[in-house]
């Protein structure tokens, strides 16, 4: 899990303009200006984009912190 999160935290600075580091595994939607129902869309095509992966929808809507979102993305790796 540790090696996936600075790549969610490259795609969260891209798409929210926030410091990387600052993105947690604990980071929920209340914590991140901009992580509404749009912004969850566009994080999830920086993510599509920075790790070569597709994710259904399905996987979008399990997506609700930053620890789920490592954990849908450590799965599709796993699979491919």
């Amino acid at each position: 899990m540790q090696d996936i999160l600075p790549k969610v935290q490259a795609a969260f600075h891209q798409a929210f303009g926030i410091d990387p580091q600052a993105v947690s595994f604990e980071t929920a939607p209340d914590d991140v200006p901009g992580w509404d129902s749009a912004g969850h869309l566009f994080l999830v095509s920086n993510l599509e984009q920075a790790l070569g992966i597709s994710l259904d929808v399905d996987d979008v809507m399990e997506m609700e912190n930053v620890r789920d979102i490592v954990r849908v993305i450590q799965a599709k790796l796993q699979q491919a």
